[in-house]
């Protein structure tokens, strides 16, 4: 079965667009973010850039394995806001990012067809001014093992490029490695055959 370990996203908030319609004007932004608490703070610094506006509707998708996403409709018409911004987060086929539409209500009303058209099409709008970039999903390993056994080790890292996060080289090596998920399994069976290297996953 071949494992997927690639996703995309954006590296950098996207320009600010503008959709207009009936007067309505809707601000357009996409950022990276990788924490709800990233959320708020993005919301809470457009909310204060754009103290006027009537509505700050927005949907997030975090997370490459284990997904979670929210979309809000912050005061419009349940659903004509947040799910069709969620929407072109998903066509995109993108994650860890936040694409937010604030809207200034223009005095005519745009019914509940209208909105979602101007709210997709806004977020639509913002992904397309983005970067996408496609990124691996990466698993990381700490190996450690004494000093006497660092030629084996290193052999090994530098056959398969493998990508050094941080070492600490002493009468006790660690060295702490990230590797793609597909190749995962294989460079753990490598280290974990060595004699006298402890490979195991590494958790913050």
């Amino acid at each position: 079965m071949e494992i997927n370990d690639t996703y995309k996203t954006i590296t950098r908030p996207s320009q600010e667009v503008l959709f207009k319609d009936k007067n309505s004007k809707f601000f357009g932004y996409a950022f990276p973010v990788t924490s709800e608490e990233e959320v708020k703070s993005i919301i809470e610094k457009l909310k204060k850039q754009h103290h006027s506006a009537r509505h700050w509707c927005y949907a997030y998708q975090i997370g490459t394995q284990n997904i979670s996403y929210r979309a809000n409709d912050d005061g419009e018409p349940n659903n004509s806001a947040g799910m069709p911004i969620y929407g072109q987060i998903q066509s995109f086929d993108v994650t860890n990012v936040l694409v937010v539409v604030v809207r200034y209500f223009g005095g005519v009303k745009l019914g509940v067809g209208g909105l979602i058209n101007a709210y997709k099409t806004s977020a639509q709008l913002a992904l397309e001014s983005s970067k996408i970039v496609t990124k691996t999903i990466n698993i990381d390993y700490l190996i450690k093992f004494d000093y006497k056994n660092m030629d084996k080790v290193m052999r090994v890292i530098k056959e398969k490029q493998l990508k050094i996060v941080n070492q600490k080289l002493e009468l006790d090596c660690q060295i702490h490695i990230s590797v793609r998920k597909k190749e995962a399994k294989a460079i753990f069976n490598v280290f974990n055959q060595i004699f006298e290297v402890k490979i195991s996953e590494f958790n913050d």
